[in-house]
């Protein structure tokens, strides 16, 4: 009887430490549940949590070193070998506690070493890059597990982002995914007045010339044509040869023919007609645009030389003084021909035209970046990161005010001084004395004039973008362009992107190659119909309602 006593007693003990040691699992398991970012409804983003964590600094009290994958921006490279050779970025390793070990690769090579690291899945815990460019999009960088969804962390350690998406509904569309999934930090360009940025590129015109032959500026395709006409047979450089190009242009997409096409209400690709998706060259107005193409070439209006023009030899061109018009960017081709031909030519001038009215009768502008805000420039977390949380706060400053101070415009009495309570650069970046470019010698000390995820400020840029009186007055010009043709930044699924590249690389390939021969009489422009029944048959049609399901998606997000 005793031993069955203490036996049972034995057990009785045996099951009460058993019972304890299960309720103190229980308890730690419920305690680690509580320390997780709140879950998190996908398709709008809200969180159960009050607030995100305020942001301190420095982020950690032990250095924390994280690497990024960054290619490093042409600009920086004049003067850098690393980011970390940069004013800002000395400047945030000392605020934060937490050194970047970035990984730039070498120019050209930037797609093979992120294919590379990707397959290898040796990634770096910082991704920055331009997300809707790479293979099946961001969507499938989160499904393959590259990088992860941000939503949770943002809503828990991200201040300063989400109040940004909060105040700004549109940063926040064209930032997120059509689930509603944050998967970058992205780069912002916004100005605080209008929920949109400058307009940086444009339809360009040699003003000296127009003076020279008492002209004045064209607003139509009609007027353009008579302009160019002129520049052809009146010399208007004086030279005294009839060397003048009216019209140059090149094979890269911000300069090429194609951006005048919206004269006749179409793209040259896909574009928006009244919340339905066309692809331009099935459209008959693209006939119309070709052979109006076709003509100014055979009379000599078009650089003969176009298909095969590099940068180098458009910039040639536009400073040899034989281009008159031309599409281009406000800094990289106004600002910089205007500062290059300062002393060389002081009566050379250039001025940014309205976008040409033709025969669909609106200046329609072919320029997409008229209506983004985020281009898709972004940095994201990878999988393989072991500091999640500190990355994240570490990346939301760039969105505080004064992390976005420091990124925008350098280091106080360096860079910039405060002036009625905004900074103004100094001469170290508006005079440099050792031969840099505005661009250049701002790259030193701050990341505006680059790439990187921060909110481009509108003080930085009216200082550097329009500096000049020129640039300034293309605002003007520019700014009424109707952007109805233009569709937003859709986001296809993984799969539908899949498809439309497949579809797409062969019809822009066989479409680029026709049109080439048709502006230039190879090919008979009567023959439209048959470039239009060839472009079915890769089964066009597919990838446009692939784009219409993306774009249907879009307007619904919130």
């Amino acid at each position: 009887m005793q031993k069955r006593t203490l036996r049972f007693f034995s057990i009785l003990l045996t099951l009460s430490i058993m019972l304890s040691l299960f309720a103190g699992c229980s308890t730690k398991q419920a305690d680690t549940a509580v320390q997780k970012p709140s879950q998190v409804n996908a398709g709008t983003g809200q969180s159960a949590q009050s607030g995100p964590e305020p942001l301190t600094l420095p982020i950690v009290k032990d250095k924390l070193t994280l690497k990024c994958f960054m290619a490093l921006d042409s600009k920086l490279s004049a003067t850098a070998k690393s980011m970390n050779d940069t004013a800002c970025y000395k400047e945030l390793e000392k605020r934060t506690g937490i050194h970047i070990e970035f990984n730039h690769p070498p120019v050209g090579q930037e797609n093979d070493q992120l294919n590379l690291m990707i397959a290898s899945n040796d990634l770096t815990d910082i991704i920055f890059w331009n997300w809707p460019n790479l293979p099946g999009g961001p969507a499938k960088a989160i499904q393959d597990k590259t990088i992860i969804q941000l939503n949770d962390l943002i809503n828990s350690y991200a201040p300063n982002l989400k109040k940004l998406m909060d105040e700004n509904p549109e940063v926040k569309k064209q930032s997120t995914l059509d689930d509603g999934s944050f998967y970058m930090f992205p780069m912002v360009r916004l100005r605080k007045d209008r929920q949109e940025w400058f307009k940086t590129n444009g339809p360009q015109i040699r003003k000296d010339w127009l003076d020279n032959l008492g002209l004045q500026p064209p607003k139509t395709i009609d007027e353009l044509y008579n302009v160019l006409k002129a520049f052809k047979t009146k010399d208007p450089n004086g030279n005294g040869q009839a060397d003048e190009l009216p019209f140059v242009a090149s094979k890269d997409p911000g300069n090429s023919v194609k951006n005048i096409a919206s004269a006749w209400g179409i793209l040259v690709g896909f574009y928006n007609d009244n919340n339905v998706v066309k692809f331009g060259p099935l459209e008959p107005a693209f006939k119309d645009y070709v052979s109006t193409m076709n003509k100014w070439y055979k009379e000599g209006l078009i650089d003969p030389e176009f298909p095969v023009t590099d940068g180098k030899n458009f910039d040639a061109k536009i400073t040899g003084n034989k281009g008159g018009f031309y599409y281009g960017t406000l800094s990289g081709s106004m600002g910089r021909f205007l500062t290059l031909m300062k002393d060389k030519s002081p009566k050379f001038d250039i001025m940014g035209l309205t976008w040409p009215i033709g025969p669909a009768g609106k200046a329609y502008t072919s320029n997409d970046d008229y209506n983004k805000l985020v281009i898709g420039l972004g940095k994201a977390v990878s999988s393989k990161n072991k500091n999640i949380k500190e990355t994240i706060k570490w990346m939301d400053y760039f969105y505080s005010e004064e992390g976005s101070r420091l990124l925008n415009f350098g280091i106080e009495g360096e860079s910039y001084t405060m002036q009625n309570g905004k900074p103004v650069f100094t001469d170290k970046v508006l005079n440099n004395t050792k031969g840099l470019s505005l661009d250049q010698a701002l790259s030193q000390y701050a990341m505006s004039t680059a790439n990187d995820a921060i909110v481009k400020d509108p003080v930085y840029f009216e200082q550097m973008g329009l500096m000049l009186p020129q640039q300034k007055a293309s605002q003007t010009a520019w700014d009424p362009a109707d952007k109805s043709l233009l569709l937003p930044p859709i986001s296809p699924t993984s799969e539908e992107s899949k498809k439309i590249a497949s579809i797409t690389n062969e019809v822009n390939t066989y479409l680029d190659e026709m049109l080439i021969k048709m502006i230039m009489g190879q090919e008979p422009v009567e023959n439209m119909s048959k470039v239009v029944s060839n472009i079915k048959g890769m089964n066009i049609d597919a990838a446009i309602k692939l784009q219409q399901a993306a774009f249907d998606r879009y307007k619904s997000r919130k």
